[in-house]
């Protein structure tokens, strides 16, 4: 490894244009992590949070963006026997991905599926943890139940529907045109409801309600959520593109024994993060392995492009992954 590596770095808190090639020291392992030289950074909505200045890097984070990134492993940290040098991974990182080299800990590597390469693998880790961690852990998912993702057509959302799919349950998602429905219906939704045509509280409603919702939109969505939830349904909040504040109505969640929950995955601790990577891959991996799902990619910008490729997602014309070719 060279001393110093290129980076995008926030230059101030603001849009797309505050993102700013420059050169940083390449980072050194700590203990149980390793080092990545990468070759692809995903881009996501945490990001251009960050860059806007209201989502902090968690204490001992890097301030650079990037959440997750694939490459080649070419430095261990003390006790680390999870990866060798030489392995091509996949990682979620604590921040830090928009470099040509990044540390995250050994246990949050997971290897590159079968048949697909390292772009595709960049897009994995984010949204497999969160919609692994949220739908399944957390919402508790099972087969024959009825499951409504909104924003469909994201990176989340693409990947939501095709794991909840595959385990036996009930698909419906939300999404902003006739596109990007389409695209939801190809991934395994029996039913994806165009939200500025249709009510999605209606339509649940008639199939009897949502077992389990899960929700990164907020605002008015949350008591609209409360009315698409079947009687002991399970709401998941994990974000809020319309804000968190709003008027909620609590007497529907007691008489109707609704749960409403939600977490964030940047802030959980390190050994949180490994226990999900080790779901993922005894119960996820083998599915990507095979071909039975794969992630769904939008468009690639090269590493100097990256304020573009905020404005792409930011735009959210976008379906599925966008990410920066950093090694190109």
């Amino acid at each position: 490894m060279t001393e110093t590596m290129r980076a995008v770095e926030i230059s101030a808190p603001g849009g797309p244009e505050v993102l700013q090639l420059t050169d940083r020291p390449v980072p050194r392992p700590g203990h149980g992590q390793v080092v990545i030289k990468v070759a692809y950074a995903g881009v996501n909505r945490p990001d251009a949070l960050q860059r806007a200045g209201s989502y902090n890097p968690p204490p001992g984070a890097s301030d650079l963006p990037g959440l997750e990134a694939s490459g080649e492993v070419v430095a261990l940290g003390d006790g680390v026997t999870e990866v060798a040098i030489g392995d091509q991974v996949c990682a979620l990182l604590p921040g830090g991905g928009y470099a040509e080299y990044v540390a995250t800990p050994a246990a949050h590597c997971l290897p590159v599926p079968e048949g697909l390469g390292l772009k595709e693998a960049a897009c994995l880790p984010e949204t497999f943890f969160t919609v692994w961690s949220n739908v399944f852990s957390r919402g508790g998912l099972r087969a024959g139940e009825r499951f409504l993702v909104h924003g469909g057509s994201s990176g989340i959302g693409t990947t939501a529907i095709q794991l909840a799919r595959i385990f036996g349950a009930r698909v419906f998602a939300t999404a902003g045109s006739a596109e990007k429905c389409k695209a939801c219906m190809a991934l395994g939704a029996e039913r994806a409801i165009n939200y500025r045509d249709e009510d999605f509280v209606e339509v649940l409603r008639a199939e009897g309600g949502a077992d389990l919702i899960l929700d990164m939109v907020g605002g008015d969505y949350l008591p609209r959520n409360v009315k698409a939830l079947a009687d002991e349904g399970r709401l998941v909040q994990i974000a809020f593109l319309q804000g968190p504040k709003v008027e909620l109505n609590f007497a529907q969640v007691m008489m109707r024994r609704l749960t409403i929950t939600g977490s964030t995955l940047r802030p959980q601790s390190d050994l949180a993060k490994a226990r999900i990577a080790e779901d993922l891959r005894a119960h996820v991996w083998p599915l990507l392995d095979s071909g039975r799902i794969a992630p769904v990619m939008d468009s690639e910008f090269p590493f100097a492009e990256a304020a573009k490729a905020h404005e792409r997602m930011e735009g959210s014309g976008h379906i599925g992954k966008i990410v920066l070719n950093v090694a190109g």
